[in-house]
C-alpha cells in the first residue's frame, strides 16, 4: 500500500526550471580569434539557441530575457600533438575557447563571466579544410552542453 503512493517524475527536457524563468536571449557571439571561419560566431550562436530550444520550454526572445547570454570566441588554434620519433606530429588538435557572460535576472548569485574550452583531435594527414566543419560541430556540441549545464544544471 505504501508503494502505491510513491511517484517518480522523469523530465526528458532537462532539470526543472523555476516558474519565474520564462524567457532566454542569446546575443550574437562575435569572433575575436585570429583564425577560424568567418561565420564561426553565427554558427555557435545558432547551436546554442537550438540546444536551449530543444532542451527547455523557455521562449527565445531577441533581447532582455530572464536568462541572458552573450559572448565572444576568444581562441581558435590548431596545434600538433602526438609527436613521433622523426619529429613529425601524427595528430593535430583544434581548440576553441568561448567567453560567456551569463545574467540571470532573478538570481544575481548565478551570474558569471567564464571561458569554456574544448578540443578535437584529427590526423595530421587530413587537410583541415576537409575536416574543419565536422570538428567545429563536435566542439560546439560539447561547449553548448557545458554552458547549458553550468546555467541550468544546478537548479
Amino acid at each position: 500500500m505504501a508503494l502505491a503512493s510513491c511517484k517518480i517524475n522523469y523530465n526528458v527536457t532537462g532539470p526543472p526550471i523555476p516558474d519565474n524563468i520564462k524567457t532566454f536571449s542569446i546575443d550574437q557571439f562575435t569572433n575575436q580569434a585570429t583564425l577560424g571561419p568567418s561565420t564561426i560566431g553565427f554558427t555557435f550562436t545558432e547551436s546554442l539557441r537550438e540546444l536551449f530550444q530543444s532542451q527547455t520550454k523557455l521562449e527565445l526572445v531577441s533581447s532582455d530575457g530572464d536568462l541572458s547570454y552573450e559572448g565572444t570566441i576568444v581562441n581558435y588554434t590548431i596545434q600538433p600533438i602526438a609527436i613521433q620519433g622523426d619529429q613529425t606530429a601524427s595528430q593535430n588538435r583544434l581548440t576553441i575557447s568561448i567567453k560567456v557572460n551569463f545574467i540571470n535576472k532573478h538570481d544575481d548569485k548565478k551570474n558569471f563571466d567564464k571561458t569554456f574550452s574544448r578540443f578535437a583531435d584529427y590526423s595530421s594527414s587530413a587537410d583541415i579544410g576537409q575536416v574543419q566543419n565536422q570538428l567545429i560541430e563536435e566542439i560546439f556540441d560539447q561547449l553548448t552542453q557545458d554552458i547549458y549545464d553550468k546555467t541550468l544544471g544546478d537548479w
